[in-house]
């Protein structure tokens, strides 16, 4: 029997390692899911939506250090539905590949059944797009799509199967996976770097997306690195985990708005060091520190595309490197003499992020305040907990209120893509069952892609679920207030909801209610009790404290 192309596709994502699909059902590749039934390593995870199915294959990939997660996804309303996730792939450079079904290529330009130019509708969104007309290209396609999602700035790769190309003959070799290729650093850049580093009164270290899947032992070098050289680090937007925010060198979080009295500070620096950070409008604060392009201080970037460097930014030092390789190579070298020159402006920066971490609140009228809620939460958290965030004021919480460290996972959409906290909850807990997984999400977010707690149920996950609800788009109200002051909105952001302990409950998980901060303590210690079904906290909010650092009607404190 000859090899057909749909089992040629089988075993060229067995020898990639692929060993989970997260897929919605579609008629236009069902030559591949035909063959996959034959290969009982990989496992094809059946979800609720593509728009779900796309942030779980995105969270699988950050869940494996980098790798690819896979997505399979029908043409047409299919590939439309998942674009979100494309979106956050893209711009959060996270390797991704998803296959997509095409129309059988004898109707190709006919506008046949969801048939569309896929090579236009996504070039904006992925790193480049494959479309396999020819049975001997499918397994090269498979390879050079891993190879292209996973290198250099990583990202989206889409592969596009016409429905009857999958059971064409295909008597050719499987094509090999290809070595991941690494791009190294200068010596006379390195030697440039420690030379800088070395004359710096107040130097800043930003530790961003490039390490986002570090290992344990890069983030101890890491922190080794700002011991030895009295260095501050400051992890940037969703990447809290790449820095232990208890340690003395923690420089404050980088995060979106950051609140005036550190970024104030921080812009005393003399010399920036974007280690892994691709500097975006959130983390340069909408392109003010640093200011584009030409930054109000020295900025070094070591990011590992050289294309990706100065493209927005007129850098004073470029390094086209893994930043792990650079941080292993400055603490060769050893620290310079008078790095303990740096000790008042690292403790200085340490002591504004310790005062603004503090678990202080006011007790609101009309609802709990979430700070609350995320200080309880953050001691049950587990040294490996999986932490997911959706979009949504509600997140500034976490991040004010959560002291993370290495060996957690922080999962986010970096894009702020809403409906990202609950599938990628739903994918780390069953990438690692038995790791605690705990999602927060808003009102809004949980509404849009919540169904996928249907699918944890399905394959046994058991992820936490706590759902901020002000029964608003919060963060919507807040831009309308700081935009129009004095003016109404209330319908421009309004929502009504359900009761969602109830809404849990009826897909099989536990639910609770959190109706004051009375019941925080015990409710989040009922939940964190529950081990064998997932969760679902409905926390009703405060409306009025708008944000972790902003009341409505209040002045301003971030920027």
């Amino acid at each position: 029997m000859s090899k057909t192309v749909g089992r040629l596709l089988a075993e060229s994502l067995i020898a990639h390692d692929v060993d989970k699909i997260w897929m919605v059902p579609g008629e236009s590749f069902l030559g591949l899911t035909d063959a996959l039934t034959e290969a009982p390593e990989v496992q094809l995870v059946v979800c609720r939506h593509e728009g779900g199915a796309g942030f779980m294959a995105v969270a699988d990939g950050r869940m494996q250090g980098g790798r690819a997660g896979v997505l399979l996804v029908s043409r047409g309303p299919g590939l439309s539905n998942a674009m979100v996730a494309l979106h956050t792939a893209f711009h959060d450079a996270t390797p991704l590949v998803v296959l997509c079904g095409q129309v059988e290529r004898r109707d190709f330009g006919r506008l046949a059944l969801q048939e569309q130019n896929y090579s236009k509708f996504l070039s904006d969104v992925t790193k480049d797009v494959i479309e396999v007309n020819e049975p001997e290209q499918a397994s090269e396609a498979i390879a050079r799509a891993f190879h292209l999602a996973e290198s250099g700035t990583a990202g989206p790769v889409a592969v596009i199967l016409p429905e009857d190309i999958f059971d064409e003959p295909a008597e050719v070799p499987m094509a090999k996976p290809r070595p991941r290729v690494f791009g190294g650093a200068r010596e006379e850049d390195l030697d440039r770097l420690a030379t800088m580093l070395a004359a710096a009164e107040r130097p800043l270290i930003w530790a961003g997306g490039a390490l986002a899947n570090a290992s344990m032992e890069t983030l101890a070098e890491l922190r080794q690195l700002a011991e030895q050289w009295v260095l501050p680090v400051s992890p940037t937007h969703r990447r809290p985990q790449l820095f232990d925010s208890t340690h003395p060198n923690y420089g404050g979080y980088m995060g979106i708005r950051v609140p005036k009295d550190l970024v104030a500070e921080m812009k005393k620096a003399d010399l920036l060091v974007a280690l892994g950070e691709r500097i975006t409008d959130s983390v340069s604060q909408s392109y003010s520190f640093p200011t584009a392009p030409d930054p109000q201080l020295p900025l070094v970037q070591v990011w590992p595309d050289a294309n990706e460097i100065g493209r927005v930014f007129n850098v004073a030092l470029g390094i086209a490197a893994e930043p792990a390789a650079v941080i292993r190579t400055l603490l060769r070298r050893g620290a310079p003499a008078n790095a303990a020159k740096r000790q008042g402006w690292v403790t200085g920066l340490n002591a504004i992020h310790n005062r603004l971490m503090a678990p202080d609140w006011e007790s609101m009228p009309d609802g709990v305040n979430f700070a609350a809620v995320c200080v309880e939460i953050g001691k049950h958290l587990a040294p490996d907990a999986v932490v997911s965030s959706d979009a949504g004021n509600f997140s500034s919480f976490i991040h004010r209120y959560i002291g993370f460290r290495p060996g957690q996972n922080f999962l986010s959409s970096v894009v702020g893509a809403m409906g990202s906290g609950v599938p990628m909850a739903v994918a780390a807990s069953l990438r690692c069952p038995g790791r605690q997984a705990v999602a927060f999400c808003g009102d809004g977010g949980a509404l849009m892609t919540g169904n996928e707690i249907a699918t944890a149920m399905q394959y046994g996950g058991t992820p936490i679920i706590i759902i901020s609800d002000n029964k608003r788009y919060g963060t919507i109200g807040m831009h309308h207030e700081v935009r129009y002051p004095n003016r109404p909105y209330e319908n421009a952001v309004k929502l009504t909801n359900p009761d969602f302990a109830d809404w849990g409950r009826v897909f099989g998980a536990e639910g609770i209610s959190i109706r004051s901060e009375a019941e925080v303590e015990a409710g989040i210690a009922r939940a964190f009790a529950v081990k064998d079904r997932p969760v679902v906290v409905h926390v009703h909010t405060s409306a009025e404290q708008m944000s972790a650092w902003r009341r409505r009607g209040a002045v301003r404190i971030h920027g």
